[in-house]
């Protein structure tokens, strides 16, 4: 049966297009989507280990504004409509997901193999991340990261009320929603830069894209069931492919350029320090789970080529400069946070009376905090003072800085995505 879409991903961007949250979140929606129709059915081996298509996508954003929670479940409606998709609960221990995988225990014949093969593959989706996770748990973490690495074997785990478990295969996909202030106030420094943090797509999104008043009244019913109908069909073509993902020569051939000027080239200014090291070590990973993503979501043949390496490459690099965003909060200390907090408002003046601006933090910080933070700000050249008429007011040497930050480079000139 011939599908409907020529890329599912982009067709179901645009079926949200009447929705306020952010593209972004709409697409990553559809990778996880796309991922969970998947399952570990395919997979691109490496010998000595796989990738699979399964993601950790956090979707973070202050309260309310970006519509995280609606997006997700726009994606994860369709994906219910597919035959013999498992979901996890959104709330639960490591040792109860533990339980909900070996109850998506089943035998999948696959291409090459003479029996089936035993995988316990979830999807879950989660509203609020700190209904799901606790990092200060050592062992689930752990656990998570093992699931993520989705690696071939026996998981094995032996507990007081439960006693040995072992789980064949078992594979987790992962799309969760949670703000800047629950990454602050639960995420400790000490996980920021490798183990778990690093295995997380992490897409920041803190605006509306545009404003619908009443989404009922602005969506063509007919239309929209319609691609909706049509999207859900599409979705379960895809879950019926299995079998081994190959790199065609050209995908060979860029991966290759790719991986050597990753490991030999200056990292962008953004990705600086320790912070990032671990998620920079797995940005290969990261891009070939999804190039299978893409694959899957415009053709069946099973093939990795340089364009969906190329295209992998650049909706993961176009995140990166907003996991500052991310980050910018976690593990930093009081002092620091005070210093950003008025820098900020600095800019927002562009030119301020040094009275008036305290009496604007009057009621959240001490006057010593403000007075130290002010002169940090000077002294670093963010700001610098002015007399006019006998007061002193400051004025942000960078005013206004762009809303849509330059993008890290993501080697297009000479990493092409051409196929010829």
């Amino acid at each position: 049966m011939m599908r409907a879409y020529s890329n599912w991903l982009q067709a179901y961007v645009k079926h949200q297009r009447f929705s306020e949250s952010p593209t972004r979140f709409h697409f990553w929606t559809g990778v996880a989507t796309v991922a969970g129709a998947l399952r570990r059915r395919v997979w691109i081996d490496m010998k000595i280990f796989q990738w699979t298509p399964n993601f950790f996508i956090i979707l973070v954003g202050p309260p309310g504004t970006a519509k995280k929670s609606t997006t997700i479940r726009q994606g994860l409606y369709l994906l219910q409509h597919i035959k013999g998709i498992r979901f996890g609960p959104q709330s639960l221990t490591w040792q109860a997901l533990l339980d909900a995988l070996a109850e998506a225990q089943e035998g999948v014949e696959l291409p090459g193999y003479a029996k089936p093969e035993i995988m316990s593959c979830l999807t879950v989706g989660v509203s609020e991340l700190g209904n799901f996770l606790r990092p200060d748990n050592r062992e689930f973490v752990d656990f998570l990261i093992e699931m993520w690495d989705g690696q071939k074997g026996t998981f094995s785990r032996r507990t007081i009320m439960r006693g040995q478990q072992e789980i064949l295969h078992p594979w987790l996909n992962l799309i969760a929603c949670t703000t800047p202030a629950w990454l602050k106030d639960n995420f400790p420094d000490v996980m920021i830069g490798g183990g778990l943090t690093s295995r997380i797509v992490f897409v920041y999104g803190d605006r509306k894209s545009q404003l619908v008043a009443y989404p009922g009244l602005e969506v063509p019913g007919p239309d929209y069931d319609r691609e909706e109908a049509l999207l859900i069909r599409d979705l379960q073509l895809i879950s019926m492919l299995k079998g081994r993902y190959d790199l065609t020569p050209d995908a060979v051939k860029w991966g290759e350029q790719w991986y050597e000027r990753h490991h030999t080239e200056a990292r962008p200014p953004h990705l600086d320090g320790d912070r990032f090291a671990g998620y920079l070590d797995r940005k290969q990973t990261h891009i070939h789970k999804l190039a299978i993503v893409l694959s899957a979501a415009q053709r069946d043949d099973l093939q990795i080529t340089a364009d969906d390496l190329f295209e992998a490459h650049t909706h993961i690099t176009n995140l990166e400069t907003d996991m500052v965003n991310v980050f910018a909060s976690i593990g930093i200390s009081p002092t620091a946070k005070i210093n950003s907090e008025l820098l900020i408002r600095m800019r927002k003046h562009g030119r301020v009376s040094y009275r008036v601006f305290w009496q604007e933090c009057f009621e959240t910080m001490a006057f010593k905090d403000f007075q130290d933070g002010v002169q940090a700000a000077i002294n670093a050249g963010f700001v610098k003072r002015e007399t006019i008429h006998g007061e002193l007011f400051l004025v942000a040497t960078d005013p206004e800085p762009s809303e849509n930050p330059p993008q890290a480079p993501d080697d297009s000139e000479e990493l092409s995505g051409t196929s010829g």
